[in-house]
């Protein structure tokens, strides 16, 4: 949805077909390449969780950001990964308000509805079918039916005044936690629906197949409706100084604001302690927060950095590593679905040739090597997501295209 290619600087100030000074044109990429480069550095960070997630799938942790149980290094990684979703989020609100500004409000909800459908179904026939054989047959209702989903409701509630808008994101995400004590169990009047607002849960379906409601979607719905809440700050009248300063007083009030409410430890997440004799794990329980559903101290620091990163890919628009992400950023949803089908590939060919090795699983033997293949993972799945990323930008007469 936004374009990442940088605009010569040397032509500066020769005006454009469109009517544009080419000025214009390198402040208006300055202004949205930060937003796919950001969305391309959440996405290389989560390929690091999705391959612990594959070649280190036998340590038996059922929460990888438990600090009694887990490694340090799986936990501190999981934390960095843990921007990913919230961050995405965030920016997908966003990029609707920019699609918006420049279409109607019916075409805006179209597209919505359509885009929304088609994660949801990409969610339950594709990626959900690329774990079977592994685990019980399952339709894991993750990140792309979650955000999916989202995009449906946002299409309703973007006929409401931008203010009020603001102020129901701020609600849900301030508030979700209060309903954290109301916890229903399978045959209880309404679980499903429950399930998928607020409560990880897993159920069964249809036909041997269960479901599994990971990212439940009340606080996504508002940590969306605060994406696009921002949106304005992003609109071509707005000075780079401004949105800027905005950006830094809000990623840092968050920031300050999540230390002094995790250190009062009474609202907001699950209750942190002292490790006797263990800064390190100490350290790390600070940090460890819930994500499913995501708290409010959990999207805190994680929203905070967002905006802070915002700002200095902005500040570093033009450089070859803000032009290398917003090349995975421009083509998100390609990315997504390649790279799990390649670890996918690359698993059960590991399994077939050497058979499992930690029951009936195949993995590793440290974390060393799930960063060996994060290392080398990276350039292979880049080649491809630079091709489609560069097709997306030659044919935009192929409709199709916009939806990866």
């Amino acid at each position: 949805m936004v374009a990442s290619a940088a605009v010569p600087l040397d032509s500066a100030r020769q005006p454009g077909v469109d009517g544009r000074t080419v000025t214009d044109k390198v402040k208006a990429v300055a202004r949205l390449q930060n937003i796919d480069a950001l969305r391309g550095f959440v996405m290389v960070l989560m390929l690091l969780d999705h391959i612990r997630e594959t070649w280190f799938l036998y340590v038996p942790v059922q929460d990888p950001m438990d600090v009694r149980v887990s490694l340090p290094i799986v936990v501190f990684a999981r934390f960095l990964v843990s921007l990913c979703a919230p961050i995405f989020v965030a920016l997908t609100g966003l990029g609707v308000y920019l699609f918006h500004s420049k279409h109607t409000i019916e075409e805006t909800t179209r597209f919505l509805l359509k885009r929304g459908l088609l994660l949801m179904a990409i969610e339950v026939f594709f990626l959900s079918p690329l774990y079977w054989g592994i685990a019980k047959p399952t339709l894991w209702l993750q990140v792309i039916w979650c955000i999916g989903l989202c995009m449906i409701i946002l299409a309703a509630l973007i006929r409401l005044p931008r203010p009020a808008l603001i102020g129901l994101g701020l609600v849900i995400v301030c508030g979700h936690n209060l309903l954290d004590p109301i916890q229903l169990a399978p045959g209880d009047a309404l679980f499903p629906l429950w399930a998928e607002l607020h409560q990880n849960a897993i159920f069964p379906f249809v036909a041997g197949l269960q479901i599994k409601t990971s990212y439940p979607i009340l606080v996504w719905i508002g940590v969306m409706v605060l994406g696009y809440g921002i949106g304005p700050w992003f609109v071509s009248d707005v000075p780079a100084a401004t949105r800027q300063r905005r950006l830094i007083q809000l990623g840092l009030g968050l920031l300050v604001a999540f230390v002094v409410l995790r250190a009062m430890n009474g609202y907001g997440d699950k209750p942190w302690s002292v490790v006797e004799g263990d800064p390190l794990r100490t350290a790390l329980g600070f940090i460890s927060l819930t994500k499913y559903p995501a708290s409010l101290l959990f999207l805190m620091p994680t929203l905070g950095l967002g905006c802070l990163l915002l700002v200095l890919f902005e500040r570093l628009q033009g450089g070859w590593l803000t032009e290398k992400l917003a090349i995975f950023g421009g083509a998100p949803m390609f990315f997504y679905l390649f790279h799990l089908s390649v670890l996918r590939i690359l698993y059960h060919s590991a399994l077939a040739i050497f058979g499992p090795n930690h029951d009936t699983l195949f993995g590793v033997s440290s974390y060393g090597w799930v960063l060996a293949w994060y290392v080398g993972l990276i350039v292979p799945l880049y080649i491809p997501t630079a091709w489609f990323s560069r097709l997306k930008k030659r044919r935009r007469d192929i409709a199709w295209l916009k939806y990866f």
